[in-house]
Order: structure tokens, then sequence, then C-alpha cells
């Protein structure tokens, strides 16, 4: 009897309205474990090579993992993949919640749905019952009103819903999955490609709880957590004010994305920090799926312009400055507003906000074209137009045929001197976390495979200083060298791969970063003691580092056969030129010979032809994944 793992892997046509049930053994578990490396697996085995993202022919998966859902803090995470219609590679989302773990309890460890429901419809999964439900009464609604629909319909409040909204069905190729209305699956399109699907919404409920080998380990861990995560300044920070906190740190550093990345300090920054939103809009705090550290929370506003819902949460970090600083924007409110409209609406905050602030640089530089313009005030700091933007980008009206395009292909539209401003990678917006500032997450922006992305390796802060908790945390995986923010050298590439593969497993495992170091509280000895606790398995970390790893080169295998190169593994122009404004970081800019001389001895790391940017046949047997060669040789 499996522990920890339902053994089952369901399998959805909508094309056909086909359903299979997959049931592999023990061996496809511990060497995939869930997650990213599901995706990948399926997305090479399941997909043929060069499909249109927004045909029937993708494959999109949802996967939660071996220990997801376990009654442990941070195994709440679940990840959903597909080929992305914004990079035209591995996409790649994860959000927690409460969904990834319904999933376990209703039969099902993952989901892969192929083919194109001719009309609308969405997935009803019950304690191993699956149903194919025509959903066309709430194709076209914004998410929390077709969740209440869908609540109604099945009538049960306690379904778990991930769905989409409007601007998914309109295939805007940076819409999001809503989970439960405040977590979102947010980067990479996979909203839009449910929608290309007809794919409505996913409901779950299940009464089958994770069964563990030795629940006496594992609740040992979670009771060591939930007793210590007010002493520990990373777990209860997150808990006081979670990621907003950074708003006032990176602004003091001179780091803060401001004006399209111009800038790295905003005079508005004290009006959008988390300590002003906490002090001034909170409702209520919660949190995720068995988790003690409750770093989330729900905000609302009552003003004279508008009014936002609490249901749909709070906007994070990347909100605060994608919607605020970045654009110029310094009103609370209305970024609070526009974080919700997102989420209604079915949109990415990063890409959304990238594209904006992205407009609005083009339009001070002088180049846009007056049919673009069409009479906005495109200034910076306009946060009417702001609200509007993402409704028009939502539903395809007026400049918002534009925006729903991306950074990418609007500045490849508008001409070279565009380009230039276009803060993009693999055709993914940039999250806001300026790679001048931090080394090693500007240089994962680089070379991760789904586009940008800030969580791939941990901020560079928490190895800076050798008595900060972070860096302690980290001593298991060799990393006993302290090492500066900005250095790009090659030590920090070592310690940048070494990360990844930590953060690998994460991303395979169900395991949010938020509650395991370098980020958190847990230590890698306890992540150890849940995987042995939960499973049964007699592991170690170098095993779980390598599950990692694997995952990473199986993602990389799918980009290089879906035509990626070495060309793709690069930065913005922007991040190689010196900041502009006031501010600590004033002038910095990032090498192009030492990112370069990075880049090389990366791939070197990595065991990867340096040319081809691509797995050497011989990592991928010492990964035991060598039938991945036929893929991309």
């Amino acid at each position: 009897m499996p522990f920890g793992y339902a053994g089952k892997i369901l399998h959805i046509n909508l094309t056909t309205s086909d359903i299979t049930i997959e049931e592999p053994d023990e061996m496809f578990y511990r060497r995939y474990f869930g997650g990213r490396a599901f995706l990948a697996y399926y997305l090479l085995r399941e997909m043929k090579p060069h499909e249109d993202p927004l045909g029937p022919g993708n494959v999109l998966v949802f996967a939660s993992s071996a220990i997801g859902g376990a009654p442990s803090h941070g195994l709440c995470r679940f990840s959903v993949g597909a080929k992305s219609p914004l990079t035209g590679g591995f996409g790649e989302s994860e959000a927690g919640g409460f969904w990834g773990p319904e999933l376990k309890f209703a039969g099902f460890d993952a989901m892969v749905i192929k083919g194109k429901s001719e009309n609308p419809v969405y997935l009803w999964i019950h304690d191993g019952d699956v149903e194919i439900r025509d959903a066309s009464s709430i194709w076209g609604m914004p998410t929390g009103e077709a969740q209440d629909v869908l609540m109604r319909e099945i009538g049960d409040r306690k379904i778990r819903t991930v769905l989409i909204g409007p601007a998914a069905e309109n295939l805007v190729p940076y819409s999001i999955i809503a989970n439960d209305l405040s977590h979102m699956s947010g980067r990479n399109g996979m909203g839009t490609v449910m929608g290309s699907k007809n794919l409505k919404a996913i409901v779950c409920r299940g009464t089958h709880k994770i069964k563990t080998k030795d629940q006496k380990l594992v609740g040992s861990v979670a009771k060591r957590v939930a007793r210590d995560r007010k002493d520990n300044p990373l777990s209860y920070g997150l808990h006081l004010l979670g990621t907003p906190a950074a708003v006032l740190h990176f602004n003091h550093a001179g780091a803060l994305p401001s004006k399209n990345f111009r800038e790295g300090t905003f005079e508005g920054a004290e009006n959008i920090s988390g300590e002003r939103m906490m002090e001034t809009l909170l409702e209520r705090r919660e949190g995720c799926y068995a988790c003690s550290i409750q770093c989330r929370a729900r905000v609302g506003v009552e003003d004279n312009r508008f009014t936002v819902e609490p249901r749909y949460g709070r906007p994070e970090y990347e909100t605060l400055v994608g919607l605020g600083s970045n654009c110029g924007i310094d009103d609370l409110n209305a970024v609070v507003k526009g974080n919700e409209l997102c989420n209604k609406l079915g949109l990415d905050t990063i890409s959304m906000g990238g594209s904006i602030a992205f407009l609005m640089d083009c339009h001070e530089q002088g180049l846009l074209p007056e049919d673009w313009v069409n009479g906005l005030d495109l200034r910076f700091g306009n946060a009417e137009l702001m609200l509007q933007l993402i409704e028009d980008t939502a539903y395809g009206r007026g400049l918002g045929k534009k925006l729903a395009k991306g950074v990418r292909d609007m500045a490849r539209e508008l001409g070279p001197e565009a380009e230039k401003l276009a803060v993009q990678v693999k055709g993914q917006e940039v999250p806001l976390h300026d790679a001048r500032g931090k080394a090693a997450v500007g240089f994962g922006y680089a070379v991760v495979e789904k586009g940008a992305d800030h969580l791939v390796s941990g901020f560079d802060i928490l190895y800076e200083k050798s008595d900060h908790p972070g860096f302690v945390s980290v001593a298991p995986l060799g990393l006993l060298e302290p090492l500066d923010v900005l250095d790009m050298g090659p030590k920090k590439i070592r310690l940048f791969v070494y990360m990844s593969c930590l953060w690998g497993f994460y991303n395979c495992a169900s395991i949010c970063n938020f509650a395991f170091v370098p980020r958190s509280i847990t230590t890698t000895a306890e992540l150890v003691d849940l995987v042995k606790g939960i499973t049964g398995w007699e592991t170690s970390l170098w095993e779980l580092m390598k599950v990692g790893e694997r995952s990473i080169n199986m993602a990389r295998a799918f980009n290089v056969r879906e035509g990626f190169t070495r060309k793709d593994d690069t930065l913005p122009d922007r991040f190689f030129q010196p900041l502009e404004g006031e501010g600590a970081m004033k002038g910095y800019h990032i090498d192009r010979k030492t990112f370069e001389e990075a880049l090389g001895l990366y791939y070197g790391i990595m065991n990867w032809d340096p040319e081809k940017a691509c797995p050497t046949y011989a990592k991928l047997v010492e990964l035991d994944i060598d039938w991945i060669w036929d893929h991309i040789k």
C-alpha cells in the first residue's frame, strides 16, 4: 500500500470525453515525485513537438506530489503546466491554498488533460468519480460569480475550485488560473490554455485523507515549526506582513523597480507599503492548508470611487510594485482594486503591470504611434488609466488589444528602440525584483526554462552574512561562504546551481518555500524526515536534490525540443544599463562580459552542451532519464 500518494493519475480527453486512470508504480513516484517533474514528463511523452499552444494538441497537466496534502505545514501547493502561449516553451505555474490537497483527497495525484471540448465544460472530481459537465451558464463570468454558481449547482460549500475568467476565454496569453479566488497560478498563461480547451473550471471534493507511514515523525516536525515560528524572524515576518514587507526594504536598498525598471527608488513607496496596507485595509489574516505560518491575508476597500471584495485576497509584493511603483502609481486603494480586477478577470498582475509600464515608458520616449495613444493620458502615475487598461485587456477593447499581446510582441511591433525598453525574458515579463540588485535572482531570470521567474534559488540577501538565518540554513548543501548580493562570480553560480536544485525539489514536492529554508523555518534535516515519515522511503537530501536537478533538465529538454537555444538565455537590455534616479544603487548595472562568463560556467557545472545549452547524454544517464535523449539529439 502506498503512503503519501494516491497512486492514480487521471487522464481526460476533452475532444472524445474519454476518461482513464493510470496507476504508476512506486519507482515512478520516487524518480519524478510530482509537480514540475510530472509536468515535464507528460509534456514530453504525451505531446508532439511544435504543437500550437492554443491548439487541441497542447497538453495541460495539474500535479500534486508524493507528499502533497499530508498533514503538515507547507505541503499545500500544486503545479500546472503546458506549452506556454506566452513563451512558446515549457510553461509552469505553482499555487498554494487548498485545491492541491483536495485533489489528493478526491483520489488523484495528478491529471493530464488533452484535446478541446466543443462547448464550455467544467470537471467535477469527487472521491474517485469524474464527470465532465456543461459550463455554458458560467462561460464569460468573472471568477467569483462563476464560483458562486458552482457552489449552488453542486450544493456543497466545501468544494475547492480552480477556474478561469474572461481574459483566458479571450485568450490573453498571460491569463491566470484562480484557485479559490485568492490563490493564483499566475505565470506562463496556464489559464489561457484552459480557455483554449473550453475548460472553465475544475472542482474537487474528497474525503480520503493522506495515509502516512510514520505520523509521529511527521507530527513532531509540524509541532516544532508551530512552536518556534514566532521566534524565527523569517517565518514570523511572513506572518506579520507577508511579501508586502519587501516594498520599503527594497526602496531603502535602491532596488525597488520604478517606471519600467528605469529607477530603483520611488517617492510614494510608503503609500503602497505592506505596513500601510495592513494598518489601513486588513480584514483578516489567513493561511493555506495545514500551515501554521499563516502568511496570507484579506483586505478590503470602500471609498467614493470603488469597492474591493476581501475574498479576492491581498496584493502581494509583486502586485504592489507591478501595478504601483513600476507604473509610477502611489494610490494604494487603486493598486488593491487593480489586484481585485486581475483576480476577477483572470490576469497575471506581473505581466499586466509590466505591459502597462512598458507602454508608459514608450509613450514618455515618444515611441507610440498616435493610433495606439488615441487620446489616452499614458503618463506614469495615472491610476485611473491603469484600472481601465486592466479591463480593456481582459475584454480586448481599444489599447487593451495591444496590451494583450504582452511586452515582447508589442516591442517587436513598435521597433528596435522599443525593444530596448522591453523588460522580458523568453517572452515573459520580469518579476518585480531588479536583476541589478540581486545577482543570483537576475541570473535565474536568464536561464530558467519558463522565462523570467524569481522563485528559482532564493534571494541573494539570504546568503550575504554569515549570521543570517538563511545562510546558516544552507550549510548542509556545502554552501559555507557568505557572498555579496551583487556578486555574479563563480562561487555565486555554484550557489545558484545548488539552490536551484533544492528549489526544483520544492516545485516537485508541493512544498511552499515560505515554510522551508532558506526563506523560512523548516530545516533540510526536517525536510528529509518529512519525506521519510510520509512515504516510508529511506531517503536523503542527496536523493531529493537529484529530483530537483532532474526536473530542471527535463524542462530544459522540452525547450530544446521546441527550438530554444543559448541565445534565449539572456537578460533585457535595461539590466545592462545604469539605474537612473536617486538611491543607493544609482548608476549600477550588470556587466555583459561577467554575465556571459557566468552563463558559460553554469552550462559547465550543469554538464550541458555549451553551444546548444542542452543536457548531454551523460547527464541524462546520470539522472536516470536517458529516454529523453531521443527527444533532443
